[in-house]
Protein backbone atom coordinates (compact mmCIF):
# COMPACT_ATOMS: atom_id res chain seq x y z
CA UNK A 1 0.00 0.00 0.00
CA UNK A 2 1.41 3.35 -1.05
CA UNK A 3 0.36 6.28 1.12
CA UNK A 4 0.88 10.00 0.82
CA UNK A 5 1.19 11.85 4.12
CA UNK A 6 0.48 15.44 5.07
CA UNK A 7 2.49 17.33 7.66
CA UNK A 8 0.53 17.00 10.90
CA UNK A 9 0.30 13.18 11.05
CA UNK A 10 4.06 12.86 10.49
CA UNK A 11 4.68 15.59 13.08
CA UNK A 12 2.51 13.98 15.75
CA UNK A 13 3.74 10.43 15.13
CA UNK A 14 7.32 11.63 15.58
CA UNK A 15 6.45 13.59 18.73
CA UNK A 16 4.82 10.58 20.42
CA UNK A 17 7.53 8.14 19.32
CA UNK A 18 5.24 6.16 17.01
CA UNK A 19 6.60 7.12 13.57
CA UNK A 20 7.94 3.60 13.01
CA UNK A 21 4.42 2.20 12.77
CA UNK A 22 4.14 3.71 9.27
CA UNK A 23 6.53 1.33 7.47
CA UNK A 24 5.10 -1.57 9.49
CA UNK A 25 1.57 -0.75 8.29
CA UNK A 26 2.17 0.55 4.78
CA UNK A 27 4.52 -0.44 1.98
CA UNK A 28 5.66 3.03 1.06
CA UNK A 29 5.25 6.45 2.67
CA UNK A 30 5.65 9.48 0.41
CA UNK A 31 5.43 13.16 1.25
CA UNK A 32 5.38 16.02 -1.25
CA UNK A 33 8.14 18.63 -1.16
CA UNK A 34 5.91 21.19 0.59
CA UNK A 35 5.25 18.77 3.46
CA UNK A 36 8.96 18.07 3.84
CA UNK A 37 9.60 21.84 3.91
CA UNK A 38 6.91 22.32 6.57
CA UNK A 39 8.53 19.57 8.66
CA UNK A 40 11.83 21.48 8.38
CA UNK A 41 10.42 24.96 9.10
CA UNK A 42 11.89 27.06 11.92
CA UNK A 43 8.75 26.76 14.05
CA UNK A 44 8.74 22.95 13.81
CA UNK A 45 9.72 21.13 17.01
CA UNK A 46 13.43 20.23 16.97
CA UNK A 47 12.64 16.52 17.38
CA UNK A 48 10.56 16.61 14.19
CA UNK A 49 12.98 18.61 12.05
CA UNK A 50 15.89 16.49 13.23
CA UNK A 51 14.08 13.23 12.42
CA UNK A 52 13.02 14.56 9.02
CA UNK A 53 16.54 15.74 8.16
CA UNK A 54 17.82 12.21 8.84
CA UNK A 55 14.74 10.30 7.68
CA UNK A 56 14.99 6.58 6.96
CA UNK A 57 14.80 5.15 3.43
CA UNK A 58 11.11 4.30 3.73
CA UNK A 59 10.28 8.02 4.00
CA UNK A 60 10.31 9.34 0.44
CA UNK A 61 9.99 12.96 -0.67
CA UNK A 62 8.60 13.60 -4.17
CA UNK A 63 7.87 16.84 -5.97
CA UNK A 64 4.46 17.40 -7.52
CA UNK A 65 4.98 17.62 -11.26
CA UNK A 66 1.47 18.61 -12.33
CA UNK A 67 0.24 22.18 -12.04
CA UNK A 68 -1.55 22.74 -8.79
CA UNK A 69 -5.31 22.48 -8.90
CA UNK A 70 -7.12 25.83 -8.62
CA UNK A 71 -9.93 24.01 -6.79
CA UNK A 72 -7.70 23.78 -3.73
CA UNK A 73 -7.05 27.45 -2.83
CA UNK A 74 -8.40 27.23 0.71
CA UNK A 75 -5.89 24.57 1.71
CA UNK A 76 -2.32 25.17 2.79
CA UNK A 77 0.53 24.27 0.44
CA UNK A 78 1.27 20.92 2.11
CA UNK A 79 -2.35 19.78 1.92
CA UNK A 80 -2.67 20.91 -1.70
CA UNK A 81 0.49 19.12 -2.73
CA UNK A 82 -0.46 15.97 -0.79
CA UNK A 83 -3.79 15.74 -2.63
CA UNK A 84 -2.20 16.53 -5.99
CA UNK A 85 0.61 13.99 -5.47
CA UNK A 86 -1.95 11.36 -4.46
CA UNK A 87 -3.79 11.91 -7.73
CA UNK A 88 -0.57 12.12 -9.75
CA UNK A 89 0.88 8.79 -8.64
CA UNK A 90 -2.46 7.07 -7.95
CA UNK A 91 -1.60 6.22 -4.33
CA UNK A 92 -3.76 4.00 -2.15
CA UNK A 93 -4.41 6.33 0.79
CA UNK A 94 -3.83 9.85 2.09
CA UNK A 95 -2.88 10.41 5.73
CA UNK A 96 -4.25 13.83 6.65
CA UNK A 97 -5.88 15.36 9.72
CA UNK A 98 -7.09 18.85 8.80
CA UNK A 99 -10.84 18.98 8.33
CA UNK A 100 -10.90 20.99 5.07
CA UNK A 101 -8.17 18.86 3.51
CA UNK A 102 -9.93 15.65 4.49
CA UNK A 103 -13.23 16.93 3.10
CA UNK A 104 -11.64 17.87 -0.24
CA UNK A 105 -9.87 14.51 -0.45
CA UNK A 106 -13.06 12.57 0.28
CA UNK A 107 -14.91 14.68 -2.31
CA UNK A 108 -12.30 13.50 -4.84
CA UNK A 109 -12.80 9.85 -3.89
CA UNK A 110 -9.50 9.59 -2.00
CA UNK A 111 -9.23 7.03 0.81
CA UNK A 112 -8.36 9.10 3.88
CA UNK A 113 -6.68 8.02 7.10
CA UNK A 114 -5.97 10.33 10.04
CA UNK A 115 -3.41 10.15 12.83
CA UNK A 116 -5.97 8.41 15.03
CA UNK A 117 -6.68 5.87 12.28
CA UNK A 118 -2.96 5.13 11.96
CA UNK A 119 -2.69 4.65 15.73
CA UNK A 120 -5.78 2.43 15.82
CA UNK A 121 -4.39 0.25 12.99
CA UNK A 122 -1.05 0.06 14.78
CA UNK A 123 -2.81 -1.09 17.97
CA UNK A 124 -4.81 -3.69 15.99
CA UNK A 125 -1.48 -5.04 14.72
CA UNK A 126 0.07 -5.02 18.23
CA UNK A 127 2.62 -2.40 17.23
CA UNK A 128 1.74 0.07 19.99
CA UNK A 129 -0.19 0.37 23.21
CA UNK A 130 -3.11 2.59 22.16
CA UNK A 131 -3.92 4.11 25.59
CA UNK A 132 -0.26 5.08 26.00
CA UNK A 133 -0.04 6.54 22.47
CA UNK A 134 -3.27 8.52 22.93
CA UNK A 135 -2.09 9.82 26.29
CA UNK A 136 1.13 11.08 24.67
CA UNK A 137 -0.84 12.55 21.76
CA UNK A 138 -3.11 14.48 24.11
CA UNK A 139 -0.01 16.16 25.61
CA UNK A 140 0.76 17.72 22.22
CA UNK A 141 -1.24 20.35 20.34
CA UNK A 142 -3.27 17.58 18.62
CA UNK A 143 -7.00 18.08 18.97
CA UNK A 144 -9.74 15.48 18.75
CA UNK A 145 -13.11 15.23 20.43
CA UNK A 146 -13.09 13.46 23.79
CA UNK A 147 -15.89 11.22 22.53
CA UNK A 148 -13.72 10.02 19.62
CA UNK A 149 -10.77 9.34 21.94
CA UNK A 150 -13.07 7.46 24.33
CA UNK A 151 -14.53 5.42 21.46
CA UNK A 152 -11.06 4.38 20.32
CA UNK A 153 -10.10 3.43 23.88
CA UNK A 154 -13.28 1.39 24.27
CA UNK A 155 -12.69 -0.42 20.97
CA UNK A 156 -9.11 -1.15 22.04
CA UNK A 157 -10.32 -2.51 25.37
CA UNK A 158 -12.83 -4.78 23.62
CA UNK A 159 -10.16 -5.94 21.18
CA UNK A 160 -7.82 -6.87 24.04
CA UNK A 161 -10.57 -8.70 25.92
CA UNK A 162 -11.48 -10.80 22.88
CA UNK A 163 -7.91 -12.09 22.47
Amino acid sequence: MIVIADTSPINYLILIGAIDVLPALYQKIIVPTAVYNELQADETPHEVSSWTANAPEWFEVLPVSVLLDDALPSLDEGERQAIMLFEEINADALIIDERQGRAEAVKRGIFVIGTLGVLNSAAENDLIDLPDALSKLQKTSFRASPSLINLLLELDKERKQSK
